[in-house]
């Protein structure tokens, strides 16, 4: 007598898995953009409200990110730096996934609502929907512009904080929704530009896979220069203090520089010299934490 085959059965996932989901490093990023969007409002919130807010925030990011890569797997598959994922590596059932991202995304617009705001709370959703659906399906594997539109996903957090403290929507956090718009594509595009093949290989039509390294260079420094203005304009417009602008120009003309250096650069993955989009692509995430940070001190040093 023979054993009978059995299908093969994901490994069980434990509680690292379920955090891997969240894409914990995005979210660190979330979590401080949306605290310092509800900081750097100009009224006073209840602690225990604010706390809540952030975490609908945080929960919110997370149950979209489970969303992604549950729609995502088979592309995460085929690309190195995804490919230990808890889906592709097979730790974890998709639709366990798939109820976990919709569960936290759900429950995070619920309290959202209930606790702070139904105004927030639209917002979140809208958030959710447009990282989990607008981006994930419809733009990442269609234009090589996925990037420029899908920015927006990663642009709420603060306002959503703002609108959190204080239930309306004013310029503030429509500027810094869009500061983080423009830096966005500079961003990706520099991590793009080192790990091309794996998106060449996945089939996604990244713009170094579409439009060439040139073409992708080229933009990442108009958009550092569109960058440069924009940051200052809560200074500008004297929504906040001169703190805040001096470091908005000195981190955003170093955004500028570093990028100037990537637009005249001619290296390749293939020579294994991408240092100026390696520096690029880590500044950029100290500028966003950098620039935010010295909003929220503008505020409490000046304000």
């Amino acid at each position: 007598m023979t054993a009978s085959a059995t299908p093969a059965v994901p490994l069980p996932a434990d509680w690292r898995d379920f955090l891997s989901l969240t894409k914990p490093r995005v979210m660190s990023l979330v979590i401080f953009t949306g605290l310092c969007g509800l900081l750097a409002a100009p009224v006073q919130i209840d602690p225990i409200l604010g706390f809540t807010a952030i975490l609908c925030i945080a929960v919110g990011a997370g149950g979209s990110a489970a969303l992604n890569q549950w729609w995502e797997t088979d592309l995460d598959a085929k690309m190195k730096r995804t490919a230990q994922r808890p889906l592709p590596a097979g730790r974890m059932d998709r639709t366990v996934a798939r109820d976990f991202g919709i569960g936290l995304s759900v429950a995070s617009v619920l309290v959202m609502g209930l606790a702070i705001g139904w105004l927030a709370a639209a917002i979140l959703a809208i958030s959710i929907v447009y990282y989990a659906v607008v981006y994930t399906i419809w733009l990442k594997p269609r234009t090589p512009q996925n990037i420029v539109i899908g920015g927006g996903a990663g642009a709420f957090p603060p306002m959503i904080g703002w609108i959190a403290a204080t239930g309306e929507v004013s310029l503030m956090p429509v500027l810094l929704f869009a500061i983080i718009f423009f830096w966005t594509p500079p961003h990706f595009w520099a991590l793009a530009l080192f790990v091309e093949t794996d998106y060449a290989k996945a089939g996604i039509p990244m713009m170094p896979v579409v439009a060439g390294h040139t073409s992708t260079r080229r933009q990442i420094l108009a958009y550092a220069v569109l960058l440069l203005p924009l940051s200052l304009a809560p200074f500008w417009l004297h929504v906040a203090g001169w703190l805040y602008g001096a470091s908005a120009l000195i981190l955003s003309a170093l955004f500028l520089l570093l990028s100037l250096r990537v637009a005249v650069f001619r290296g390749s993955a293939a020579d294994g010299d991408m240092r100026p989009e390696k520096r690029l692509f880590g500044y950029s995430v100290f500028y966003l934490f950098a620039l935010f940070a010295m909003l929220v001190a503008d505020r409490f040093l000046l304000g």
